[in-house]
């Protein structure tokens, strides 16, 4: 297997010319005093090595171990200790993390790139450190100021670690059937008691402790509160005092993601505190929910990545059979194929696409949180409409990808050895945690796209489309043909927002297709940008795959709107007719 490289050329080009970073920093006094180009590509180098050097290497062999529970105790595979020293030492855990608590202070733009290393590299090495990131932003938000002194250092550091405590049994996406109560004590403090579920990171011999973020109810509510609860209790001092009543019940044995451990969690009277207030626990845990779902999303393209670096790698070695228009009896290397040419080139232009998409995001969030006055609210509308779209549609996409590089493989894609069949594994996943890519679609038709009546989608429209008008680089008919979705697109959503209230199954009948859609236009607009931007770039090579990828995507791709569109405009009779007990 050859090892992971990172795309730091790509990823140099999408900060610098296509999302123009650097002025973005400029205008935002709390990222400029820290951080220019040239020191973000020091950290793009820097974890590029580390997830080649360190992380890679010991992403089959925790595969084949996995994790293992030994007397009550989680055992991670060999060599994963010392690998996540070295990370935490880098400062790698707190990279996004406020300064004041010890962070590194970098904008999340820069912050998405890196991740997609990590997944890349790595997918069950990178989620210990993407949940403690996700929990330490929630306590940030959330906590009184004395919980985020004595935590916040320690989950930057990455001396502790992360979980998020939602899931039990009987209560999956629905939460509001949770079980787990927390009675309030004298000291302020609080005892909890019951059992989560599917808790990623909830345990492991990493760091000295685990702080889990809990989901519970108080005595006669039925509202849901969230709670600090740390593994081993912390003395004033800072210090770790005694186990706290946190213990594990068994791990998960999964289809993949062996080497990360996925939890049954106890709480047995276990000291905690409340986050915000008594009640507004989901408003709360919403802040690392969103977090989660964009790594996750990034867990989608990291996976789609290494992907198409192993398939590359193999069309251009593995001999078998002759070019189409071989004029003599040779052996080629399957590259000269068609078919595994558009495999590969499909493959290529939807990751590079969505790691545009990921990174348009970062940019929103650093301005909704560093920006002030109509930016800041413009950007606060944009992420919360990006966020479940980078979320499923770049796990489906990404599942997508593993899947069609297998198939490059042919025969030897099946068997372990190739290691292309663990990504599939691994990647499947990400369309099913931090709320299944349905609840994702529902949740951006229903409450980001017709919940406003269309305002934030209309406005991010318009924007794209008036800088499409501007592009002078590339075909008119190309802009036409992105221009004529995102018009189809505002139509379909006008039809579905009209009807609505007329037709209730509509919204979730028709999400799935709609975020499809949205997903797809989207990413004409970013083959655009990309190609109209790479004529900047000194590289000709660079600039002409540039051309070749965006016209194969508004050749092959692009048209996959239609389809998504067509199936929502159908409505959703079809789909809600047949009576339940014929299924």
């Amino acid at each position: 297997m050859n090892p992971y490289q990172a795309p730091l050329q790509d990823m140099q080009f999408l900060l610098t010319q296509v999302f123009d970073a650097p002025s973005t920093w400029e205008q935002l006094p709390a990222i400029a005093e820290m951080l220019d180009m040239d020191t973000a590509n020091a950290i793009l180098e820097e974890g590029a090595k580390l997830n080649r050097d360190v992380m890679h290497p010991l992403n089959r062999s925790g595969d084949e171990q996995g994790v293992s529970f030994v007397d009550g105790k989680v055992i991670t595979p060999d060599g994963f200790k010392a690998a996540y020293d070295t990370f935490a030492q880098g400062g790698w855990v707190g990279l996004c993390g406020d300064p004041e608590f010890g962070g590194m202070g970098m904008p999340k733009m820069l912050g998405v790139l890196v991740d997609e290393m990590g997944y890349s590299a790595n997918n069950s090495f990178t989620l210990y450190s993407s949940l403690t990131a996700g929990a330490a932003l929630c306590i940030h938000a959330h906590a009184s100021d004395e919980l985020k002194t004595t935590y916040l250092p320690h989950l930057y550091s990455g001396i502790w670690a992360g979980a998020m405590d939602m899931t039990e049994p009987q209560a999956g996406s629905d939460l509001r059937n949770i079980r787990t109560k927390a009675v309030p004590q004298e000291d302020g403090s609080y005892q909890i008691t019951g059992s989560k579920i599917f808790i990623t990171g909830g345990d492991q011999d990493l760091t000295e402790n685990v702080i889990h973020l809990v989901l519970a109810k108080l005595p006669d509510s039925n509202g849901i509160s969230l709670f600090l609860v740390p593994k081993i209790t912390v003395n004033a001092d800072g210090g770790l005092g005694e186990a706290n009543g946190v213990t594990v019940g068994s791990i998960e044995h999964k289809m993949g993601l062996k080497a990360s451990a996925t939890c049954v969690m106890n709480f047995d009277n276990a000291r905690g505190f409340l986050i915000g207030e008594a009640n507004r626990g989901l408003a709360c845990m919403f802040t690392m929910m969103n977090y989660e779902r964009l790594a996750i999303g990034i867990q989608g393209l990291g996976s789609a990545q290494a992907a198409y670096q192993m398939a590359r790698d193999y069309a251009n070695e593995r001999i078998q059979g002759t070019a189409a228009d071989a004029s003599e009896k040779r052996n080629d290397p399957i590259i000269v194929h068609g078919d595994v040419r558009r495999m590969l080139l499909t493959v290529n232009a939807m990751t590079q696409a969505g790691r545009a998409l990921a990174v348009m995001t970062g940019k929103q969030l650093d301005l909704a949180k560093y920006a002030t006055g109509d930016i800041q609210q413009k950007a606060a509308k944009y992420v919360g409409l990006l966020t479940p779209v980078a979320k499923a549609f770049l796990t489906d996409r990404g599942l997508d990808a593993t899947i069609m590089s297998q198939q490059v493989f042919g025969g030897h894609g099946y068997i372990r050895e190739t290691g292309i069949e663990q990504l599939v594994r691994d990647t499947r996943i990400a369309q099913i945690y931090e709320g299944t890519n349905g609840i994702q679609a529902l949740d951006f038709i229903g409450r980001k796209v017709t919940g406003d009546d269309l305002h934030a989608l209309s406005l991010l429209v318009d924007e794209l489309t008036a800088e499409l008008a501007n592009f002078d680089k590339v075909k008119a008919a190309d802009k036409q043909a992105v221009l004529s979705r995102f018009d189809a697109l505002m139509q379909t959503a006008h039809f579905v927002n009209d009807n609505k209230a007329q037709h209730p199954a509509l919204l979730n009948a028709s999400a799935v297709d709609f975020l499809d859609a949205f997903g797809y236009t989207l990413y004409g607009y970013f083959w655009l940008a990309m190609a109209q931007q790479s004529h900047k770039v000194e590289d000709k090579n660079f600039t002409a795959t540039k051309q070749y990828l965006a016209d194969f995507y508004i050749t092959k791709l692009l048209h996959k709107a239609d389809y998504h569109l067509a199936q929502v405009n159908a409505g959703d009779s079809s789909i809600m007719g047949m009576p339940a007990e014929l299924f």
